[in-house]
Formats: structure tokens, sequence, C-alpha cells
């Protein structure tokens, strides 16, 4: 069996694909795997890196408003799928996996015109252009939140990588915070904005150093690779990092983190236990805040819009919680107990029973 895989930009596209592309070789070590992405995103080194072979195409972006670049689609989206159609008839897959983003549109045409079996995947509670078009022709639809509003979906969760699935926080805590040079026995807050970063987590977190330095809270702040830092000086460590390759090991030194609320952080997050201050991306349809509700509803996680993320909040809200031992273990226990941590291998086998199975024969 040869597999498509087709998503890539950032991180929340990337991840997913490559958990699922390893849930289907522990199933099947024979199977084949191609990824499909563009020049401009994330997969051009972390596929690569993961073992798997990455044809490119040309992006298509969809713009959300009227303007000169929407004249452009049609003629890009051509180009994009002759592109496609070329990957596809070179690795004769047996079928296509796409996970939204710039590269799926035409990936989705071009496996109707091949009358290929199409899976869809959509990573967040509210879905994007592609995947809304992807779900009315696919012949299965998963998404990672129950109740996303596509036809047909069935709720698996979102494939996560098998380092963070797996991990033990309580079990890896010393050899975290040995890793990242962090005193073993102090409460501990995460930072991180995703694989891009965010500015004003930064700022915002960086600002409030010496209040949360003089509360006894360390701090693991992982800024993104074009992102600052600035904290004071202080006897309690804050380690700044650009980027982090282990985020099992940053999610195990910490008993809190304050993050975007894109899915994979939403997942990852609630699937280890740690409790969250979800600050969601106050940009596109608001799929963030609908990603992180459920987790807040349940218990789980605190959430708080960007504009009022503030030192004077953070200074206000978080050495406190840091230090409410009995608040995080309850808030851990409702996030871990709401998150499905094998929908790499539920994918998986939604993949496999595509191949072969009755078509559909609904027109794009």
């Amino acid at each position: 069996m040869h597999v498509l895989l087709a998503g890539g930009g950032t991180a929340g596209h990337t991840s997913p694909l490559i958990a699922t592309a390893d849930a289907l070789r522990r199933l099947d070590q024979s199977v084949e795997i191609t990824c499909l992405g563009t020049p401009r995103g994330l997969e051009n080194r972390v596929v690569p890196e993961a073992g798997y072979p990455l044809e490119l195409i040309p992006p298509v972006p969809l713009p959300r408003k009227p303007s000169v670049d929407l004249l452009r689609v049609p003629g890009r989206l051509r180009d994009a799928v002759r592109r496609t159609l070329e990957v596809i008839d070179r690795v004769q897959p047996d079928v296509v996996v796409g996970y939204g983003g710039y590269v799926s549109m035409p990936v989705y045409l071009a496996a109707r015109r091949r009358k290929l079996p199409l899976v869809v995947h959509e990573q967040n509670a509210l879905p994007g252009l592609a995947n809304k078009a992807g779900a009315r022709v696919a012949d299965r639809v998963a998404v990672s939140f129950p109740g996303t509003p596509l036809p047909r979906a069935e709720y698996v969760g979102l494939p996560i990588r098998r380092m963070i699935s797996t991990l033990d926080r309580d079990e890896a805590r010393a050899e975290a915070r040995e890793f990242f040079a962090l005193d073993p026995d102090l409460p501990t807050l995460l930072v991180t904005g995703g694989s891009q970063g965010a500015r004003h987590l930064n700022e915002s977190v960086s600002a409030a150093s010496a209040a949360l330095g003089a509360a006894g809270v360390q701090v693991l702040h992982v800024v993104g690779p074009q992102g600052t830092a600035t904290p004071e000086p202080s006897a309690v460590p804050y380690v700044v990092e650009p980027f982090v390759t282990r985020m099992d090991l940053a999610y195990a030194a910490a008993d809190l983190v304050i993050c975007r609320a894109g899915a994979s952080s939403v997942t990852e997050a609630a699937a280890v236990g740690l409790p969250a201050i979800f600050v969601p991306l106050p940009i596109g349809n608001g799929e963030q805040a609908h990603n992180a509700q459920p987790v807040v509803d349940a218990g789980g996680a605190l959430m708080v819009d960007n504009a009022a993320l503030s030192p004077e909040w953070i200074r206000a809200t978080v050495p406190g919680l840091a230090h409410d031992t009995e608040r995080l273990a309850a808030m851990g226990a409702a996030a871990a107990a709401l998150v499905p941590r094998d929908a790499d291998e539920a994918l998986a086998r939604i993949i496999v029973e595509s191949v072969g199975a009755p078509r559909g024969t609904r027109p794009l």
C-alpha cells in the first residue's frame, strides 16, 4: 500500500501528518509513504528529518475577502492541480490523505480526478476553507474535536507524536529539569507560542519575570526561532530557548503552561495532563478559542484574550496558581480525561480501511 499525505505550513499540520505516518508504519512496516507540501512551510525541514520523502507543489492561498489575489486563485489552482497530478501519476498512491491548509485544495481536486480514495483530517474545531470543500467529496472525514461542523465527521482526536502521547510527566520530571538546567524542586512555568513563537506572549511574560522570580516560580520560555525575551536577573532560573525539539521534556518539566490555542498545543497539553493558560491567536476565524473551550469547560485550563494578557495579569494570576498544587492536580486530571491519546492509530486504521472500500460519487 502506498499513502500520499498532504499537509504543511506550521506544526499544526506537519505534526499530525508525521504522527499518522509513524502510526501507519507501526500497523504495516511495508507501507510506502510520500508526503506533499509547499516550498514555504515547516514541512521542508521536519518531514525529511522524520525520514519520509517530500514532494512539493505551489501553495494556493485562499483569501477570505475580495481582493486582487482572489482573482489569481483560479490560475494558481490549475497550476497546482497539474503539479499534483504529476506527483500522483509518478508515485501511484492507493489513497490520499489531506490535513487542510494551502497544499490541500489542489490535492483534493487531483485525487478525485484520478478517482483515488480520499481521507480528510481537520485539526481545528472550526474547519478551514480547504477542508470544508474536501469533506464534501472525501470517503472518510476525521476530526480532532467533537462537534466539528463537517459532513460525516468521525471524532478521532488529533494525532500527536508518540513521545508526547506516551509521556509520563511525573516519571520524566527529574530528567527534564536537569536537561533544561532548572531547579528540581521549584514550581515551573512553561511558555511557548508554538513553532513560530508569539511576540505578545514573549513580551508579557518576560516583563513579569521579576514578580515570578520573587514568588519562586522558575520559567522555561520557548520564544520561537525569531523571538526574544529579556527577563530581569534573578536567583530563580529563567531559561530562554529559541526552539525545543524535545517538547516531551518541556512538558515534563512544567507544572503549568502559557501557550496559544492551536489544535496541537491544546491537544498535547491536555493529553499529558498539563494545566494550561490558553491565549488564543486573535486572527483567523476564531478557531483557537473554539479549540480550547472544551478543556476550559472541563476545568483543565484557563483562557484569556490576547488583549487581556499583560504583565499585570500574569503577576496577579500565575504565582498563586503555580503554587496551588491541589488545583493544578485537579486541572491536569480533568484535561487528561478529555483528550484521546491514540488518534494517530485511529486515523491510520481509517486510512487503511478506505483502500478498496466502496467509493462514493460526490462531485466537487
